[in-house]
């Protein structure tokens, strides 16, 4: 199967998680491309002081998120950390995070969830 540049599917989250601002989700695959074993794949945008809120993911659920562009902070299960492009980092089940775009320009990272 083949997506083609602008053939995504946009969806834009207001306050997600409580987090101020909104975030942008441009959709690389769905459930069914992922083939019901995650939930989420796609290039999140936070402009800047946007966060994604402190949440906390089920045990049957795993998070990786890879920075793109821009710089911010993660707290990931309580340790809050500088973030920024090339990083990545792994939510475990059960785990808790969020992140924030602490800088000037946008935010941008990859996101999948994952089933376990």
């Amino acid at each position: 199967m083949l997506r083609r540049k602008g053939e995504h599917k946009e969806t834009l989250l207001e306050s997600p998680f409580g987090g101020p601002g909104d975030v942008l989700f441009r959709h690389l695959a769905t459930k069914d491309d992922l083939c019901e074993q995650g939930r989420l794949y796609a290039i999140g945008t936070l402009k800047p002081g946007c966060a994604i809120g402190y949440h906390t993911h089920p045990s049957n659920e795993f998070e990786v998120y890879h920075i793109l562009e821009g710089t911010g902070e993660l707290n990931d299960n309580g340790e809050v950390l500088e973030i920024g492009e090339g990083d990545t980092a792994w939510i475990k089940p059960g785990q808790g995070h969020s992140i924030t775009n602490k800088g000037a320009k946008d935010l941008v990272f990859m996101a999948l969830v994952l089933y376990v």
